[in-house]
This record gives C-alpha cells, sequence and structure tokens, in this order.
C-alpha cells in the first residue's frame, strides 16, 4: 500500500470508511432501540428474552473464522461492500418476526453479518490509520457512536409517532444503501496485511500479558455498553417507570455522551495521560450505574447514564491504540486480539443481564455491570 498518498486522498478514504462505521453503528443502534417492542409484541419475559439475545453472538462466533477467510481471501473492499447490504437488510427480517424461533433466525444471520462487516471494516479502517501515520481511530468510533446516538433519536419519534417496527427497520435500511453506494469508491483498494506480509513479520503470535490486560479492559468496557444498548430502554420502563415517549430517553443520554467523549478522547489522553484517562473511565461507569440504580427516577437515572456514556466513551479506543504500539505483535493482529476478549463482554453481557434479571431484578444486573465497569480503573493500574 503506498503511503504517501496526497492529504486529499488520504481525507476521501477516511470519510468513505466513517461512512461505513456510521451505517454499522446506525443499524446495530436501530435494532437495539427496538428491542421493548419486539420483547412486547411477542410477550417474552426477561429471562426468555435474555435466551433469545444468545443468538447474536452465537451468529458473532460461528463466522469468526470465516469472515477472517473471506477478507483475507478476496480482500476487505469486496467484502465489506457485501456486509453493509446484508447488514441492515437483517432488520427487514428481525422486524417482520412473528415467533420465538423466528427471531432466534434472525438474531443468528444479524449476528454473522455483523462479524462479517465488522472484521471487515476494521481492516480499512486499520489500512486508512497506516496512510495516517497517526491513531486515528477514536475518530472512527466517535462515528460509529455519533450514528448509534442518531439511531436512538430517530427511534424516540418513530416510537413517539408510534411508527410500526418494520417501517422503522425498511427505512434505515434504504438509507444504508444509498449511503454505501456513495461511499463504496471512496474505500481502500487493498489492505493493510499485503504490506505487513512483505515484511515477513509474524501473524500468528500468542498475545502476551499486556494484550491481554487491554483485552480485558475492553471487555469491562464492553459489557457496560451492551448492556446500555440492550437494556437502558427496558430499565426505564420497568424500573425507572418513564412515560412511553420517555422510555428511549436513558440511551439517548449515554450515546450523547459516550460519542462527544470519543470525538475529545485524543486531547484528553494529551492532556492527562492514558492511564490516568482510563483509571477515571472506570470511576465514571460505577457512579453513573449505582445513581440510576440507587434512585430509579428520570431525571437521576438520565444523569446517571450521562456518566455511563462519559466513562465508556474513551476506553475501547485507548485500548486499541495502545495495542497498535505492541512490541510483540503486528498491530492489526493485536488490535483484533483486544478486539475480540473486549467484543465478548458486548455480547455476552446482555443476555446474562436477562438472566439475572429473571432471577432477581434488572437493579440487581445493574450492579453486577457497575462492579464489572469498575475493572477499567483495576486493570488499568496494571499497564505499564
Amino acid at each position: 500500500m503506498n503511503l504517501t498518498l496526497s492529504f486529499s486522498t488520504q481525507r476521501y478514504y477516511r470519510i468513505g470508511v466513517s461512512t461505513f462505521y456510521f451505517i454499522q453503528g446506525i443499524t446495530f443502534a436501530t435494532w437495539a432501540s427496538r428491542i421493548p417492542d419486539i420483547q412486547k409484541a411477542l410477550n417474552l419475559s426477561d429471562g426468555l428474552l435474555g435466551s433469545v439475545l444468545f443468538a447474536l453472538p452465537v451468529g458473532q462466533i460461528t463466522a469468526m473464522a470465516l469472515s477472517g477467510y473471506l477478507v483475507s481471501r478476496f480482500g476487505s473492499k469486496k467484502i465489506l461492500s457485501i456486509a453493509a447490504c446484508l447488514y441492515p437488510a437483517v432488520l427487514l427480517l428481525l422486524g417482520s418476526v412473528t415467533s420465538l424461533w423466528q427471531l432466534v433466525g434472525a438474531l443468528f444471520f444479524f449476528g454473522i453479518c455483523g462479524n462479517l462487516s465488522n472484521i471487515s471494516l476494521n481492516t480499512q479502517g486499520v489500512g486508512v490509520e497506516r496512510l495516517y501515520r497517526r491513531s486515528i481511530m477514536a475518530s472512527f468510533h466517535g462515528v460509529w457512536s455519533m450514528a448509534g446516538f442518531a439511531g436512538g433519536l430517530i427511534s424516540a419519534y418513530m416510537v413517539a409517532d408510534n411508527i410500526p417496527v418494520f417501517t422503522h427497520f425498511c427505512i434505515v435500511y434504504a438509507l444504508g444503501f444509498i449511503l454505501m453506494l456513495a461511499a463504496r469508491k471512496f474505500m481502500l483498494p487493498r489492505d493493510a496485511h499485503y504490506q505487513q506480509a512483505s515484511q515477513k513479520q509474524k501473524i500468528f503470535v500468542k498475545p502476551d500479558r499486556y494484550i491481554i490486560t487491554l483485552g480485558i479492559i475492553a471487555f469491562a468496557c464492553m459489557i457496560c455498553e451492551g448492556t446500555m444498548f440492550d437494556w437502558s430502554g427496558i430499565y426505564f420502563e420497568k424500573v425507572v417507570n418513564a412515560p412511553k415517549d420517555l422510555t428511549r430517553l436513558g440511551y439517548v443520554a449515554f450515546m450523547f455522551t459516550m460519542t462527544a467523549g470519543r470525538f475529545t478522547a485524543d486531547w484528553l489522553v494529551t492532556r492527562f495521560g492514558v492511564h490516568r484517562v482510563l483509571q477515571s473511565s472506570g470511576i465514571f461507569i460505577i457512579t453513573g450505574m449505582m445513581l440510576a440504580i440507587l434512585f430509579p427516577y428520570v431525571g437521576t437515572a438520565t444523569a446517571g447514564f450521562l456518566l455511563v456514556g462519559i466513562g465508556t466513551s474513551s476506553v475501547v479506543p485507548m485500548a486499541y491504540s495502545l495495542a497498535g504500539k505492541s512490541k510483540t505483535m503486528v498491530p492489526s493482529v493485536a488490535l483484533a486480539a483486544v478486539s475480540s476478549i473486549g467484543f465478548l463482554g458486548f455480547l455476552i453481557g446482555p443476555p446474562i443481564i436477562g438472566f439475572i434479571s429473571e432471577l432477581s431484578n434488572l437493579r440487581v444486573s445493574f450492579t453486577l455491570v457497575a462492579i464489572l465497569g469498575l475493572g477499567t480503573t483495576i486493570m488499568a493500574g496494571r499497564l505499564k
């Protein structure tokens, strides 16, 4: 890959890849924000919903090896073009389910397409970052979060206007398809791993303690993110007892501060240092969660979710940035290792919340998430 491209060309690549992050973010947020409606339509209990949600991570794990092979074999540009069509299209299946098993099957396929999109998109992101020769991963995550915030606002409008789930999902699919067509010509034609291979660097290396620690930090953060995506609306509905038009308020508040935090992450790290920011993030997470748990009212719960958004905003981008500086692994492979550990929390967290809620209640479930969120602070102290 040519690393001496003009600034304008680099910018076009960055805009193009950012567009695909937006597509991925708004697709997932659209699904997550309508979970309460689908739960009601199918009359699912919290425990049963938790079981159903496991279909998504099963699909993700099932597609892990296949996605890596396809991206290596055909290149991320071609695979991402296909995945960016399929991933939003599965929303149409999710919006039209009428039975439990249809939902399970749709979520399984949603997980497969999501993993295919995630691996191919991050491969593109790594390539663009190499062109800039500095960390820009936080801005990509900021775009993903911005899309999630937009998805939450759109969902709030759709719910307030009594727009059916299927109609809502059709609109988002059409938007994603148009954006994909517009951005496809600005994708990187070749992947960064071609450059790495030419340098004869080892690709398969056992992660060391440093990489595993970063993965645990990402895990602790992303289990909180997953909880906010899948359960914040249900928490506001069942625990906070918010009015119908305010059940998405906590989710929107979380996405707002998370998005803003990711666009300021680089400045914060420069000003205060990466370790201090990571340690502070865990404090923000547990403080916000406990505020919403101890005082389950609209105002206090919203304020708590705002703090959780601040706490989770910078953790994953910083973990990826530190992974890219590994002395024992190729940057892209180190990023993949940290991402795999971290994303596990994002996937298994929401189903576990459902199981615990069925045994006790949602407030107990959220307390466990708050304690796990503090793990970011604890593990950051172990980084050298």
